[in-house]
């Protein structure tokens, strides 16, 4: 990436960090942010800056950035609001390129100074070239230097994969996160833009479309300054790169909260709609749909129609799959003259055996239940496959069966499951399928949404 990048590469790609306000105190974030670097086993250089200290947490700390022997790339910084104007100088002296600003207390509160302030800072960073993520944000994780440079350590604990989760809320990025700990969802970099000083939507999203690391781009927005800019920039890149967004303030009330929260401006949903649209962005309408939406795209080719076949260890679930395809425009066809006669062959009797099939009585043969699979996916009529499968003691093979068929499967077609058994039966299974490209959900409704959003993102982008 050329100049323009260089203060957002610092950030995320930093040789050496200064934690400016760090801190033995579990007491203040600055001890927080300490913490994640090194439980995020980050391997550049760090150093604690605190004038009271000549060691935190067995690092050697200097009482000034200018004392610092060596270049710092990243300046993570936890100090009062009324002091980081010095502090900006100081890092603009020393040729720091790139700045988080955890920080709270400008534009975000209702008080003229928190206002002039932020123009303050703002102008001095156009001033240096320092490229600020804040303030008022939780920080930046990267999963695949690793860096975790946030005030919570437990971010290290996320799977690495290739989504990058943009957000203007802490509190989202974080249920978000945590969320993703139960679905197997693998970040690439997290973000939290917080007041948006220098660095908004738009510089993000131009970044990430450049970033080999990042899959799918997913944001939660809750207003924006510069709607064109973003939509110009998304327009231009996302034919490569798909782009989601979750954008609250739908309600009069949302707008309103979202206006002081982080000191956006908000506007008519129906605009903001019309403009992702234009702009080939898909939206969501929940923080699950947005996580679950991306997993499908990180892993999931688009599918070639709207033609579904469902696949369900128990009739219930899959007949919920087909109301949420159905109900939400795409079909589930009958299967061609030959796949529908394998299939007869490889079912017992009683069994529904038309699209949707209820495989529940060939449980006990898990050849069959392959069988059928296989058939299903060599279709030409079904452009897509959703499995269902609800554990029971007599189908605890199943899924392994099923793992080794679609681990080794030679398909184009999406195919999305929804396999659910108590804790510590089908993980290893759930992780072999995860691992070779097939998303797993749940509950069998999001699995079907993620596929609903895998075709209308295909419509939209032709």
């Amino acid at each position: 990436m050329g100049r323009d990048w260089e203060g957002i590469e610092a950030i995320f790609n930093p040789g050496s960090v200064a934690v400016i306000g760090a801190s033995d105190n579990p007491g203040k974030l600055g001890f927080h942010v300490m913490k994640s670097l090194i439980q995020g086993r980050y391997t550049g250089k760090i150093y604690p800056v605190n004038p009271g200290k000549d060691h935190i947490l067995g690092i050697k700390t200097y009482p000034s950035l200018f004392q610092v022997p060596d270049t710092v790339d990243l300046s993570i910084i936890v100090l009062p609001a009324e002091q980081v104007p010095r502090i900006l100088k100081e890092c603009s002296e020393k040729n720091v390129k790139g700045i988080v600003l955890i920080t709270a207390g400008f534009k975000e509160i209702e008080d003229r100074r928190g206002e002039t302030l932020q123009i303050e800072i703002t102008e001095l960073a156009s001033r240096s070239g320092m490229r600020i993520i804040g303030p008022n944000t939780f920080g930046i994780v990267n999963l695949h230097l690793p860096l975790n440079a946030s005030f919570t350590p437990e971010f290290s604990w996320l799977e690495k994969g290739g989504i990058s989760l943009v957000s203007q809320s802490g509190g989202m990025s974080h249920l978000m996160a945590f969320l993703s700990l139960q679905d197997g969802v693998g970040f690439s970099k997290i973000v939290g833009l917080g007041n948006r000083c220098n660095v908004d939507f738009a510089e993000m999203v131009e970044y990430l479309l450049q970033d080999d690391q990042t899959k799918v781009i997913a944001l939660y927005m809750e207003g924006i300054d510069s709607p064109k800019k973003l939509m110009k920039v998304a327009k231009k890149g996302n034919r490569e790169k798909p782009i989601l967004v979750y954008k609250v303030g739908r309600s009069s009330t949302g707008d309103k909260a979202s206006q002081f929260h982080t000191g956006s401006l908000a506007g008519k949903h129906e605009i903001y709609e019309g403009a992702f649209r234009q702009a080939r962005i898909l939206t969501v309408g929940s923080s699950e749909e947005l996580l679950d939406t991306a997993k499908a795209l990180a892993t999931c080719p688009f599918p070639g129609g709207a033609k579904v076949a469902v696949l369900s260890g128990q009739a219930g679930p899959g007949m919920a799959a087909c109301d949420v395809c159905e109900m939400q425009g795409l079909s589930i066809p009958p299967f061609s003259t030959e796949t529908q006669k394998r299939v007869d062959e490889l079912l017992p009797p009683l069994a529904i055996r038309t699209n949707p099939v209820d495989m529940g009585p060939a449980w006990y043969d898990a050849e069959a239940i392959k069988g059928i699979v296989q058939a299903v996916l060599e279709d030409k009529r079904i452009d897509a496959v959703i499995l269902c499968l609800m554990f029971a003691s007599a189908n605890r093979s199943a899924v392994g069966a099923l793992a080794d068929l679609l681990s080794e499967r030679r398909t184009n077609k999406p195919i999305l499951c929804c396999f659910s058994s108590p804790p510590g039966i089908w993980e290893d299974e759930i992780k072999r399928l995860e691992g070779s490209g097939i998303p797993n959900y749940p509950t069998p409704e999001r699995a079907a949404k993620a596929l609903v959003n895998l075709c209308r993102l295909k419509k939209i982008r032709e």
